[in-house]
């Protein structure tokens, strides 16, 4: 439970440090909208992130784990797409956005 938790914490606190930091990324509603979309990030990275991370395993293997921040990349571009309230604009600024969240998440839950 205390890992939901962080996975959470840890959405919520990438997306605050995209949009003030990261040029292209803008969180438009307000800070209800930043809750919500940092939650379902959380949540698409506790409960999907796993099955992702077993399914690709030799692809996982055979680039040293550098397919891992290619999945964090999707479950960002995914959260993007869902919500339209999140506006990252171009490839770059997902590229910072997704640097953020996985340090996060390094830091937060391992």
């Amino acid at each position: 439970m205390m890992n939901l938790a962080l996975q959470l914490v840890a959405g919520v606190a990438s997306l605050w440090l995209a949009d003030k930091f990261v040029p292209g990324v803008e969180i438009t509603g307000g800070i209800q909208f930043l809750f919500i979309i940092g939650a379902i990030l959380g949540l698409i990275n506790f409960f999907i992130k796993p099955p992702l991370k077993t399914i690709t395993l030799p692809l996982r293997i055979l680039t040293l784990g550098l397919f891992g921040f290619v999945i964090n990349m999707a479950i960002v571009w995914t959260a993007d797409i869902l919500f339209p309230e999140l506006i990252i604009s171009g490839l770059v600024p997902l590229f910072w956005t997704t640097v953020i969240f996985t340090a996060l998440n390094f830091i937060l839950v391992k």
